[in-house]
């Protein structure tokens, strides 16, 4: 059986009724051949999917009387005009997913590295992680193709999430600027009076100000650092891309310092970096080892006021260094007041596999490690600031 499974039919495709849409709907499920028991022919658009699938999912034997044997070769032309192919027949979602086990399942990384390759894929997260894992071996004929490619996708990513982030992110600063006990001429009392309208006294005509809100102190006082600690190891790959963006947006932001920083077994600083997203990823080298405690001890040594940073280590905890010292880092950050988060993932892929007893050491210190999706993270970066309790789900 395919592990694809069934397939709708395109524009221009005039489906069976009945007992016949049903058959061919297994048929188009199961691949042909004589397993399939259907005896149901394809023709036209349906026959041209079923080849699609076939190439990437099928097994070799023949087909439909056809003897088409499955698979792309190491031919450029052939995938070029498969990926062609896979974008008439099917919707974006599926396409890259199509894609995806392509390079995973046939080995079409290299295939990657010539310019009308890129040109014909569609691109997404995925893509872009692969393209940045080929990025040392990529042809200077090919890397402004690959750049126009990763900064599509950048560009989806912004539209998608920096609003939403700067708004979640601006009221989280708007309400810890607030004073708490503000002194008489710092009394704003159109919000005092708005959150204590529970105490009116209609006879009196008046309100209790039981609770006295103050004027925001100046954005300089209130200015936050947030560090962007990332792990580039290769099963990384998405989280890296969500995380440049993420960093992209923050930085843009005055009321924030933000920091990138990336590791695998070296530390690499790309904050000055930060205005672009695409000189980012670009300035990442995913694969390799994993150093957590030593790019930890970097974060820490730039950390100038602990009491207003947070901290956002993204990685699955797969420590090379020395373990006992990173807890310890860890521990003496916290400590200091910063404010530490660990995300074990930042995608849409759901809980990766990640090191279980450094997650529940760190637990054991107040810094919960869970999987993040995108749109969550402006919550998690709002209540970090605030210093209240995490969004982890």
């Amino acid at each position: 059986m395919r592990e694809q499974g069934g397939v709708e039919a395109g524009p221009g495709t005039e489906p069976p009724a009945g007992g016949d849409e049903r058959l061919r709907r297994w048929r188009m499920v199961l691949g042909g051949g004589e397993a399939d028991g259907t005896g149901c022919a394809l023709g036209g658009r349906d026959a041209a999917m079923d080849a699609a699938l076939g190439a990437l999912y099928g097994d070799g034997g023949g087909r439909d009387r056809g003897e088409r044997s499955a698979g792309l070769g190491g031919s450029a032309p052939h995938v070029a005009r498969w990926l062609g192919d896979i974008r008439t027949y099917f919707p974006s979602s599926v396409v890259q997913v199509m894609q995806r086990d392509a390079i995973e399942r046939l080995g079409l990384s290299t295939l990657l590295l010539e310019p009308e390759m890129l040109e014909a894929v569609e691109p997404d997260v995925h893509l872009v992680g692969t393209l940045l894992s080929l990025n040392k071996a990529m042809p200077d004929t090919t890397k402004e193709t690959a750049r126009a490619v990763v900064r599509t996708v950048v560009e989806q990513l912004e539209k998608r999430l920096a609003a939403r982030t700067r708004a979640t992110v601006t009221g989280a600063l708007d309400r810890s600027a607030r004073i708490a006990r503000p002194r008489h001429r710092d009394i704003d009392w159109d919000r005092t009076i708005r959150a204590n309208l529970k105490n009116y006294l209609p006879e009196h005509r008046t309100v209790v100000p039981e609770r006295l809100v103050g004027y925001g102190r100046s954005a300089r006082a209130v200015r936050k650092e947030v560090v962007l600690c990332v792990d580039q190891s290769g099963s990384m790959a998405a989280s890296v891309v969500y995380a440049s963006v993420f960093g992209a947006v923050l930085a843009s932001m005055r009321s924030i310092a933000t920091r990138l920083v990336v590791f695998d077994t070296a530390v690499v600083d790309l904050t000055e970096q930060l205005d672009d997203p695409v000189d980012v990823l670009f300035g990442t080298q995913l694969g390799g080892g994993t150093d957590i405690n030593r790019a930890l001890a970097y974060c820490q040594s730039r950390i100038t006021r602990p009491a207003d940073t947070v901290v956002v280590l993204i990685s699955d905890l797969y420590e090379g260094g020395i373990r006992d010292e990173m807890i310890k880092r860890v521990a003496a950050m916290k400590a200091a007041g910063v404010q530490f988060v660990t995300l074990l993932a930042l995608s849409d892929e759901g809980a990766p596999a990640y090191d279980r007893e450094h997650a529940a050491a760190l637990a054991a210190l107040g810094a919960p490690a869970f999987a993040c999706t995108p749109d969550l993270f402006p919550e998690v970066m709002a209540a970090a600031l605030e210093k209240r309790p995490l969004p982890t789900t």
